[in-house]
Protein backbone atom coordinates (compact mmCIF):
# COMPACT_ATOMS: atom_id res chain seq x y z
CA UNK A 1 0.00 0.00 0.00
CA UNK A 2 1.38 3.39 -1.03
CA UNK A 3 2.14 5.83 1.79
CA UNK A 4 0.90 9.41 1.58
CA UNK A 5 1.41 12.30 3.99
CA UNK A 6 -1.33 14.93 4.14
CA UNK A 7 -1.44 18.22 6.03
CA UNK A 8 -4.73 20.12 6.27
CA UNK A 9 -6.08 23.33 7.75
CA UNK A 10 -9.26 25.35 7.73
CA UNK A 11 -9.84 29.01 8.53
CA UNK A 12 -12.81 31.30 8.96
CA UNK A 13 -13.11 35.07 9.03
CA UNK A 14 -15.89 35.25 11.59
CA UNK A 15 -17.54 32.02 12.71
CA UNK A 16 -19.79 31.69 10.77
CA UNK A 17 -18.42 33.78 7.94
CA UNK A 18 -16.26 33.47 4.85
CA UNK A 19 -14.01 30.43 5.17
CA UNK A 20 -11.19 28.68 3.42
CA UNK A 21 -9.34 25.41 3.56
CA UNK A 22 -5.97 24.19 2.38
CA UNK A 23 -4.18 20.86 2.11
CA UNK A 24 -0.82 19.53 1.04
CA UNK A 25 -0.45 15.95 -0.20
CA UNK A 26 2.99 14.37 -0.34
CA UNK A 27 3.87 11.06 -1.98
CA UNK A 28 7.50 10.08 -2.60
CA UNK A 29 9.01 13.22 -4.19
CA UNK A 30 5.68 14.70 -5.31
CA UNK A 31 3.86 17.48 -3.50
CA UNK A 32 0.42 18.86 -4.39
CA UNK A 33 -1.31 21.87 -2.81
CA UNK A 34 -5.08 22.32 -2.97
CA UNK A 35 -7.42 24.93 -1.50
CA UNK A 36 -10.97 26.19 -1.64
CA UNK A 37 -13.47 28.29 0.22
CA UNK A 38 -17.06 29.12 0.97
CA UNK A 39 -18.67 32.54 1.47
CA UNK A 40 -20.71 31.47 4.50
CA UNK A 41 -19.37 28.63 6.61
CA UNK A 42 -17.75 27.71 9.93
CA UNK A 43 -14.22 26.91 10.95
CA UNK A 44 -15.13 23.29 11.73
CA UNK A 45 -16.72 22.81 8.31
CA UNK A 46 -13.55 24.13 6.67
CA UNK A 47 -11.35 21.82 8.78
CA UNK A 48 -13.47 18.82 7.75
CA UNK A 49 -13.62 19.91 4.11
CA UNK A 50 -9.82 20.15 3.90
CA UNK A 51 -9.47 16.54 5.05
CA UNK A 52 -12.25 15.27 2.78
CA UNK A 53 -10.99 17.05 -0.33
CA UNK A 54 -7.44 15.82 0.23
CA UNK A 55 -8.52 12.20 0.70
CA UNK A 56 -10.81 12.40 -2.35
CA UNK A 57 -7.76 13.07 -4.54
CA UNK A 58 -6.25 9.67 -3.76
CA UNK A 59 -6.89 7.38 -6.75
CA UNK A 60 -6.54 4.07 -4.89
CA UNK A 61 -6.41 2.88 -1.27
CA UNK A 62 -3.41 4.37 0.54
CA UNK A 63 -1.78 4.35 3.95
CA UNK A 64 -2.20 7.96 5.04
CA UNK A 65 -0.59 9.97 7.82
CA UNK A 66 -2.92 12.96 8.17
CA UNK A 67 -1.68 15.96 10.14
CA UNK A 68 -4.18 18.56 11.34
CA UNK A 69 -4.24 21.25 14.01
CA UNK A 70 -7.99 20.66 14.44
CA UNK A 71 -8.77 18.93 17.73
CA UNK A 72 -12.34 18.62 16.40
CA UNK A 73 -11.27 16.42 13.48
CA UNK A 74 -8.40 14.51 15.10
CA UNK A 75 -10.16 13.76 18.41
CA UNK A 76 -13.29 12.53 16.63
CA UNK A 77 -11.19 9.59 15.45
CA UNK A 78 -8.56 9.24 18.18
CA UNK A 79 -11.10 9.44 21.01
CA UNK A 80 -13.69 7.34 19.14
CA UNK A 81 -16.38 10.04 19.08
CA UNK A 82 -17.11 9.04 15.49
CA UNK A 83 -17.97 5.45 16.45
CA UNK A 84 -20.11 6.54 19.39
CA UNK A 85 -22.02 9.01 17.21
CA UNK A 86 -22.82 6.27 14.72
CA UNK A 87 -23.78 3.83 17.46
CA UNK A 88 -26.03 6.49 19.06
CA UNK A 89 -27.81 7.37 15.80
CA UNK A 90 -25.76 10.55 15.26
CA UNK A 91 -26.41 11.98 18.70
CA UNK A 92 -23.73 13.46 20.95
CA UNK A 93 -23.20 12.24 24.50
CA UNK A 94 -25.64 14.94 25.64
CA UNK A 95 -28.28 13.67 23.14
CA UNK A 96 -27.95 16.58 20.69
CA UNK A 97 -27.70 16.09 16.93
CA UNK A 98 -24.10 15.80 15.74
CA UNK A 99 -23.22 18.90 13.74
CA UNK A 100 -21.92 18.45 10.19
CA UNK A 101 -23.23 14.88 10.04
CA UNK A 102 -23.08 14.67 6.22
CA UNK A 103 -19.42 15.72 6.21
CA UNK A 104 -18.59 13.21 8.93
CA UNK A 105 -20.36 10.48 6.95
CA UNK A 106 -18.36 11.35 3.84
CA UNK A 107 -15.15 11.33 5.86
CA UNK A 108 -16.01 7.94 7.37
CA UNK A 109 -16.44 6.48 3.86
CA UNK A 110 -13.01 7.82 2.91
CA UNK A 111 -11.39 6.43 6.05
CA UNK A 112 -12.94 3.05 5.21
CA UNK A 113 -11.18 3.18 1.84
CA UNK A 114 -7.83 4.42 3.15
CA UNK A 115 -5.79 3.43 6.20
CA UNK A 116 -5.72 6.87 7.85
CA UNK A 117 -3.74 7.75 10.96
CA UNK A 118 -4.80 11.12 12.38
CA UNK A 119 -2.02 13.14 14.02
CA UNK A 120 -2.61 16.39 15.92
CA UNK A 121 -0.12 19.18 15.32
CA UNK A 122 0.15 22.50 17.12
CA UNK A 123 -1.41 25.25 15.04
CA UNK A 124 0.40 28.48 14.21
CA UNK A 125 3.68 27.05 15.50
CA UNK A 126 6.84 25.98 13.72
CA UNK A 127 5.45 23.30 11.41
CA UNK A 128 6.12 24.58 7.88
CA UNK A 129 3.47 22.40 6.25
CA UNK A 130 0.76 23.30 8.75
CA UNK A 131 1.68 26.97 8.34
CA UNK A 132 1.52 26.62 4.55
CA UNK A 133 -1.96 25.04 4.78
CA UNK A 134 -3.04 27.99 6.92
CA UNK A 135 -1.72 30.37 4.23
CA UNK A 136 -3.62 28.44 1.54
CA UNK A 137 -6.83 28.57 3.59
CA UNK A 138 -6.51 32.29 4.31
CA UNK A 139 -5.74 33.07 0.65
CA UNK A 140 -8.84 31.06 -0.37
CA UNK A 141 -10.95 33.40 1.80
CA UNK A 142 -9.47 36.44 0.05
CA UNK A 143 -10.16 34.86 -3.35
CA UNK A 144 -13.90 34.36 -2.64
Amino acid sequence: MEEVIIYTDGACSGNPGPGGWGAILMHKNNKKEIAGGNKNTTNNIMELTAVIEALKLLKYPCKVKLYSDSAYVVNAFIQNWIYNWQKNNWKTSDKKDVKNKELWQELIKLTNTHDVTFIKVKGHADNEYNNRCDELARKAILDL
